[in-house]
């Protein structure tokens, strides 16, 4: 019944129609997820354009299922595999320093428990540029940035944004570190995302370190883009003033202002330096975290490389948590915070502990020394189980089926007993009597020919009697445990290493005493045990406590992995030392060895 005078203007209204209400999705685990703000003015298409509607929702977003429709929930938990004390122990939860894909992690955070998000993705510059420490899951997730162009690298940002969103508080702040090859086009994806409205800066770094061409101006700054999440934020103002300069400021009694927007910072100097080629100063940092958050508040970094976002955060007293997809990565970021709290001025309060943790990936040896409930909790929950709250022989249940966990330790086989044992709990539930329930899952590193044969016998009974049960026995990471995980991996190929187990290498270290307090060690003999992988990273601790490997400085990530094997070291005296030696390879297995040395 309505007639419009032009026909452009019908389809301006129903694109503003269309993008003012955009629905909630569901998540997989039925949570309700926030929507885009609305900003239907902002992206109004005018009349002229006729049909050609505006693109308000950013790039990969899907109506209906979010970013979930191209990057499917995983739910894993987290492994700790160190907790690193620094002599505050007890007083705060520790900082989490997180192993694994970013994406997944995120979404294992709580919402709105973020106060400020600082991020130095990958530039858009070139696959080569941006592999940094050369293991495998960096390099995999490297080719999924880079699948499909430009678009393709904005969606796979899209989708980790909209997660930072979520966990960052109202009154929270987010800056994005980028450059001149995609800054603009991120832009545009974060206006939509937490709205042009919470747009308050595009921040200018300009340096001058660095070579430049003839055949134009040379490219010396970079571009980091600062938003909130809402309409009230805390921005510390004074914290980064500046001496008013100008005629007038003096004039009105004006003594500091606000710093402007672009920021003469120099480059690292070499007391920061690690050999990070992308690593960015410690000055700039302090900057946006004195700006934006409180003595206390938790920082987010998800891309933290070689640690400059925590270690500041950890000495300017914020909380924080910081995660990268590389195992090395977390292994010189960890090394980098013990020795930021080593350097403590005398009376200062000593910082919370932090934890290592690995999220997809986890070290089966460590397992072993988890408590026998904590390890099926674990188990369950990489199985895509709920662990059941009673005690007994049925420890959770998945898809209605009872599920059944062995013991920790990897040298563990289950028994004929134990298969005797489930048998009889299921044959006691109540769905048994009531259901058509005739089958359970045993999961167990590994299982006793007697267990196999008991297990056989009860499937081969339950055939021609209802009143016996069908067992299934699943090794612990072999490819049925893996199925839920994996049945993604035919779309995404870096959903395929997601919940496994790696070993740690084998490491030997020979040493030979040359004079003058001056030692040369050889780790060259060390080997890897897991399939394909290669020795990528080697720290070494030359003064070692017995307790805590604090890599020494100047030996930590040696691009030349083969020189790193091989180095001589000059000691500070002649005396007995303790020596640790600590190996990485490209699956993320991490391996130490130690001994004693007598230095002449």
């Amino acid at each position: 019944n309505f007639s419009f005078p032009k026909f452009g203007n019908f389809f301006q209204i129903v694109n503003i129609l269309y993008y003012a209400t955009p629905p909630p999705y569901q998540s997989q685990n039925n949570e309700t997820v926030e929507t885009l703000p609305q900003q239907e003015q902002f992206y109004r298409a005018p009349a002229r354009f006729g049909s050609i509607p505006p693109e308000a929702e950013p790039k990969g977003w899907d109506r209906r299922q979010g970013y979930y429709k191209f990057y499917p929930r995983i739910d894993l938990p987290t492994q700790i595999v160190e907790r690193v004390h620094l002599g505050n122990r007890g007083a705060h939860e520790p900082n989490r320093l997180i192993w694994g894909d970013n994406l997944h992690i995120m979404r294992s955070i709580p919402s709105n428990t973020v106060d400020l998000i600082y991020i130095d993705p990958p530039f858009f510059s070139g696959r080569t540029y941006n592999v940094i420490w050369g293991d495998n899951h960096e390099l995999r997730s490297f080719n999924d940035i880079w699948e499909g162009g430009l678009d393709g690298y904005l969606i796979w940002l899209n989708a980790r944004l909209y997660e930072m969103k979520r966990i960052l508080k109202p009154t929270g702040s987010i800056y994005v570190h980028c450059d001149w090859h995609a800054s603009h086009y991120i832009k545009v994806e974060m206006d939509k995302i937490f709205g042009q409205d919470n747009f308050r800066n595009e921040i200018v770094w300009c340096y001058r370190f660095g070579a430049g061409g003839k055949k134009q101006f040379r490219r010396k700054h970079d571009i980091v883009l600062f938003y909130t999440n809402g309409k009230k934020w805390l921005f510390n103002w004074k914290a980064v003033s500046v001496p008013a300069r100008s005629e007038w400021a003096k004039q009105s009694g004006i003594k500091k202002v606000v710093d402007v927007d672009w920021w003469d910072i120099p480059s690292i100097n070499n007391k920061e330096r690690i050999g990070y080629p992308t690593q960015k100063p410690e000055s700039l940092l302090e900057r946006v975290i004195y700006a934006s958050s409180n003595a206390g508040d938790t920082i987010f970094d998800c891309f933290v490389g070689g640690g400059t976002t925590a270690a500041v955060a950890q000495r300017l007293n914020r909380r924080f948590i910081a995660c990268d997809q590389s195992r090395v990565a977390v292994a010189v970021t960890a090394e980098r915070l013990k020795q930021e709290s080593i350097t403590l001025e005398l009376g200062e309060e000593p910082r919370p502990d932090f934890t290592v943790e690995q999220w997809g990936i986890y070290e089966a040896e460590k397992l072993s020394g988890m408590p026998v409930s904590d390890f099926r909790e674990f188990t369950l929950t990489c199985y895509g189980a709920t662990r059941k709250e009673s005690s007994g022989d049925i420890h959770g249940w998945r898809n209605q089926l009872p599920i059944w966990v062995g013991l920790p330790e990897l040298a563990s086989q289950t028994t004929a007993q134990d298969v005797q044992d489930f048998a009889n709990a299921i044959l006691r539930t109540e769905q048994y009597k009531h259901s058509h329930l005739r089958n359970g899952e045993m999961l167990a590193w590994g299982f006793r020919a007697d267990a196999v044969q008991a297990a056989e016998q009860l499937r081969e009974r339950a055939k021609i009697d209802v009143n016996f049960v069908n067992l299934a026995q699943i090794h612990i990471g072999d490819d049925r445990f893996r199925a839920h995980i994996t049945k993604h991996s035919t779309e995404r190929a870096d959903y395929r290493d997601f919940l496994t187990f790696v070993r740690p290498p084998v490491v030997s270290v020979g040493w030979k005493t040359l004079g003058g307090k001056c030692v040369t060690f050889d780790a060259s003999e060390s080997a890897v045990v897991n399939p394909g992988a290669e020795i990528i990273n080697v720290q070494w601790d030359f003064d070692f406590n017995g307790e805590r490997f604090t890599a020494t400085p100047g030996y930590s990530f040696q691009r030349d992995t083969k020189k790193s094997l091989q180095v001589t070291h000059k000691f500070n005296t002649a005396r007995h030392y303790q020596v640790a030696c600590r190996v990485q390879d490209s699956m993320g297995g991490e391996g130490m060895w130690t001994g004693s040395v007598d230095v002449l």
